[in-house]
């Protein structure tokens, strides 16, 4: 019997938002002014968890926080959305990761003080959880190498108790953008345009999506404003992007990724998944940082019923 719908394995961090800067970042203690400051819920693998529970899924997060104020922090904001936070470990040395993120021009500047990333393993994901979940997803990939090199079994293992795997590389610090094995594990890749072209080292995004692709996984890509596009055996699927005003971006693909997967957990066909998805991720930019735009179901059905009522 399944007790959770999802299980997030990665990184979850408060976020220093700050922007937009009206200049280049300057040194040398210059004091710069911003028009606003957010301390926010932050990690690709936290705002993913936290969008996928208010859609209504039931969810659950393994990663590692440090015994501080922003460990807490963290823990409380998962736990008031409705995240199971009992494979979230406190780590008794090393502190919470730290992000700050600086806007500007429609474009983000991102720096992370990793913390306790380095120090998470498969041996912190409870095999319970692997044991009972539908879903397996899991983040920022990159950003832990202590996860990394044993993530390909933890979810064959998954997989091996019957549940659906994706991952959402994120960026690579280091510029490698190496996977190893890890593709043949993945039922869903979760990159944007700029990632996708890396991870398959050519220039087109689309082209890029069907090298991948070729390698085990549906590869789902997010491509902002342009809304997203799927490649799965050779057939392509689209969506368009909806109409948002943004505050800023930041986490928008992340509640991509939460509403492409209630979509796909809802046993939905993968072009409609991909509209969930949109609207999740259009949703998000609408409020200033990860969580605080997400969308709920409701949301998602009104928007998959306007489509259906514009094609009727």
């Amino acid at each position: 019997m399944h007790r959770f719908d999802l299980l997030v394995v990665g990184d979850a961090n408060p976020d220093v938002i700050i922007g937009p800067l009206r200049t280049d970042l300057e040194f040398g203690q210059r004091e710069q002014l911003a028009d606003s400051g957010v301390l926010t819920l932050g990690g690709s693998g936290a705002i993913t968890a936290a969008g996928a529970a208010r859609l209504g899924l039931r969810v659950a997060v393994a990663g590692r926080v440090g015994d501080d104020a922003a460990g807490r922090f963290v823990r409380d904001a998962l736990e008031e959305r409705g995240v199971d936070t009992g494979a979230l470990r406190t780590d008794p040395v090393l502190p919470t990761p730290l992000t700050t993120v600086l806007t500007r021009d429609g474009d983000r500047a991102i720096i992370t003080a990793p913390g306790t990333l380095a120090a998470l393993t498969a041996a912190d994901v409870p095999p319970e959880l692997l044991a009972t979940s539908r879903h397996v997803h899991s983040s920022s990939y990159f950003l832990l190498p202590g996860l990394a090199p044993a993530l390909p079994a933890l979810l064959r293992t998954a997989r091996g108790h019957g549940a659906t795997t994706s991952v959402d590389t994120n960026d690579d610090p280091a510029g490698a953008w190496d996977t190893g094995d890890l593709l043949g594990e993945t039922d869903f890749l979760l990159p944007n345009a700029a990632e996708v072209s890396r991870l398959a080292d050519v220039t087109d995004a689309r082209e890029a999506a069907a090298l991948l692709g070729a390698r085990g996984p549906a590869v789902v890509v997010k491509d902002g404003a342009g809304g997203a596009f799927a490649h799965r055996d050779g057939e392509i699927f689209t969506a368009q992007g909806i109409p948002a005003e943004a505050v800023d971006t930041v986490g928008a693909g992340d509640s991509f990724n939460a509403g492409f997967l209630a979509g796909v957990l809802a046993g939905l066909p993968l072009g409609t998944a991909l509209r969930c998805g949109v609207v999740c991720g259009g949703s998000s930019v609408r409020a200033a940082g990860g969580t605080a735009g997400q969308a709920t179901w409701d949301d998602v059905l009104v928007h998959l019923e306007r489509i259906g009522s514009d094609r009727s």
